[in-house]
């Protein structure tokens, strides 16, 4: 027993060291930077620069008032959406779970790169509508641009959350409340909207870490709009000159931040603290009348409009293009270009990259959910916590905080498989280990207790019984994982080199180049590609839930 118990031990210390490494020690190594000059003395010279300088601090308050604009744009248009799906019988409900899903899982700068063929100064309907109407639509590009394209891209966010949480409403409270004369709206504020806040407050969290962190968007349709992340990567890698330390400054400002927004939504999470036992779920409806003819319009027309741009970009890519001028006819040209221009390469990267990835976050993520909710210590909890921090960070920093640490001998793996699969593990692991967690506080341990009174013993337990009953949750944060991996930009491209270039950076360096017809294969292959990922992740577990 003791020789076992010894094991978890040495798995804990494992696990910290670990974390320490990777993650800890490049931190160090951003803070290093932002606060000690190039010959060794401590300054707050870049802090100073960038607070005292306009056109750099203004990057706060831009990317706060695009954040929090999407954060209540995607509840506003995202919680009718979940309400619908959740209480009322729609005809294609399993379309328009998926297809919501797929809208999300795309990387969101393709979708803000498709608005652009669409809405831009010269896109199809731009163009359409002043040759055909006379009618001259306002610019897509800028805050507006950013709001629309990450709204469409993160409301399924919310959806599935608010799904969720519908789901667990026991349905006595809400005839209990009818009794009392509170239905229709004032029922849906009063009852439902309160029931659902620790759940409304997630989303919002998850929504604004995603916007907030949102490189490839702002990067190219936000034009004079500049945020954070974009001003990180300039000053880390931009064509105008680079400066380091400023942008190790940059990056601690953010962390600091996106950490104080984290904590004010534990905050007020636990200001809602409560648990719902749903012995009787919800009893869906039938839409009738003309109510339920405005639900399907409002539920298919949002589904329609976020996805429109990954089908045009399908489009496109059979469309004949020579550089930036698409021709008329169709043909496999594009796709041709794309095979002599690391198509292969790129798909074996990605494949190979995310396979090794996942497998190791998988591992993880077993692991830290046992230690975290069977062995509670200090170093256990302390573990969880680090696990947690690159979910508040933006890719870039983890990306330049990385390249400080293993840039250069004795671990020089900059550009290296290595270095990319370290920042994917590290940046997209949070989500896999909070709904492995989640499952295993919902098994009892009475079970595992069972299996061990009858002489299995705890590390056979842990294999035979406890993993295969944390499966569902471990899946369902691993499909999460996956896209990320697959669709990841702003850590990669400070990372990646020709040898090591991926599906996402292929498709990034082709638009940053003029060749849309090229970016357009690409794209087509990526949104391919997540899609399958998702169909295989359903059929296999025979259910709608993502446990994000």
């Amino acid at each position: 027993m003791k020789k076992k118990i010894e094991v978890w031990s040495v798995i804990s210390w494992a696990m910290l060291a670990m974390f320490v490494l990777f993650l800890i020690y490049p931190m160090i190594g951003i803070l290093n930077q932002a606060f000690f000059n190039p010959e060794g003395a401590f300054t707050l010279e870049q802090f100073t620069k960038f607070f005292s300088t306009p056109y750099y601090s203004s990057t706060i308050l831009n990317s706060f008032q695009v954040t929090i604009a999407v954060m209540l744009v995607t509840l506003l248009i995202g919680i009718p959406f979940a309400y619908f799906y959740s209480f009322y019988y729609l005809k294609g409900a399993k379309f328009l779970f998926v297809t919501a899903i797929l809208c999300c899982m795309s990387a969101p700068f393709i979708g803000a790169y498709s608005w652009i063929m669409l809405l831009g100064r010269n896109g199809v309907i731009t163009v359409f509508l002043k040759n055909t109407l006379g009618i001259k639509i306002g610019s897509i590009y800028g805050f507006n641009g950013i709001l629309m394209v990450q709204a469409l891209k993160f409301f399924p966010l919310v959806f599935v959350y608010m799904n969720g949480a519908f789901k667990s409403i026991d349905n006595t409270l809400i005839e209990a409340s009818a009794n009392m004369g509170c239905t229709g709206v004032k029922r849906f504020f009063t009852v439902i909207m309160q029931l659902s806040m620790p759940t409304i407050l997630a989303a919002a969290l998850l929504v604004f870490m995603r916007a907030f962190a949102d490189f490839g968007t702002p990067l190219l349709i936000g034009e004079g709009y500049r945020t954070f992340p974009v001003e990180i990567y300039n000053q880390y890698l931009g064509e105008n000159g680079t400066n380091h330390n400023f942008a190790a400054a940059i990056s601690v400002i953010a962390i600091v931040v996106t950490a104080m927004v984290f904590f004010l939504q534990k905050f007020l999470t636990n200001r809602y603290n409560f648990s719902i036992s749903a012995l009787h779920p919800v009893q869906k409806r039938k839409p009738k009348g003309i109510a339920g003819v405005l639900m399907y319009i409002y539920c298919y027309g949002l589904i329609a409009l976020a996805f429109m741009p990954q089908l045009y970009i399908i489009y496109l890519s059979f469309r004949n293009c020579d550089g930036a001028v698409f021709k008329p006819g169709f043909s496999m040209g594009n796709y041709q270009k794309a095979m002599k221009k690391l198509l292969v390469r790129s798909i074996n990267n990605t494949l190979i990259f995310g396979v090794v990835s996942l497998v190791i976050i998988i591992v993880l993520a077993i692991l830290i959910a046992y230690l975290v909710v069977r062995r509670p210590k200090v170093i256990n909890h302390s573990i969880d916590t680090l696990s947690m921090l690159p979910y508040i960070m933006p890719g870039s920093i983890i990306g330049i905080a990385l390249v400080i640490a293993f840039g250069k001998k004795p671990f020089a793996l900059t550009g290296t498989m290595t270095i990319m699969i370290i920042a994917l593990v590290i940046r997209r692991m949070p989500y896999t280990i909070r709904s492995a967690t989640a499952t295993l506080q919902n098994i009892p341990i009475s079970t595992e207790e069972a299996s061990i009174s009858l002489g299995a013993g705890k590390i056979k337990t842990f294999f035979t019984v406890t993993t295969p009953m944390m499966a569902n949750g471990i899946m369902s944060g691993a499909i999460l994982s996956w896209v990320a991996i697959v669709t990841e930009l702003s850590s990669a491209i400070i990372l990646y080199n020709n040898k090591t270039i991926t599906l996402t950076m292929s498709t990034y360096a082709a638009i940053s180049r003029g060749n849309d017809g090229l970016a357009c294969a690409f794209a087509a292959i990526l949104t391919a590609l997540t899609t399958v990922s998702l169909i295989i992740y359903l059929a296999v577990t025979k259910s709608e839930d993502i446990k994000l």
